[in-house]
């Protein structure tokens, strides 16, 4: 094989490398912004959650079960 053919090979090679690279990181990229998307939104939830309990933990503590 030539020099020049060599080239050619190790350049083409190389290409394709990048591509498969993109590609991975263009799924990684879409998974990391569901991934947040989910947190943003299990966040909202349990700050909801946490304020539900705050206007009903207002009341009295619940006794201790009787096998305390």
């Amino acid at each position: 094989m030539s020099q020049t053919a060599a080239l050619e090979a190790q350049v083409a090679f190389l290409e394709d490398t990048v591509q498969a690279l993109d590609r991975a990181l263009a799924l990684q990229q879409q998974q990391l912004l569901r991934l947040q998307s989910q947190v943003a939104t299990l966040s909202q939830q349990l700050r909801e959650q946490g304020n539900r309990l705050d206007a009903v933990g207002d009341s009295a503590p619940e006794p201790l079960p009787p096998h305390y």
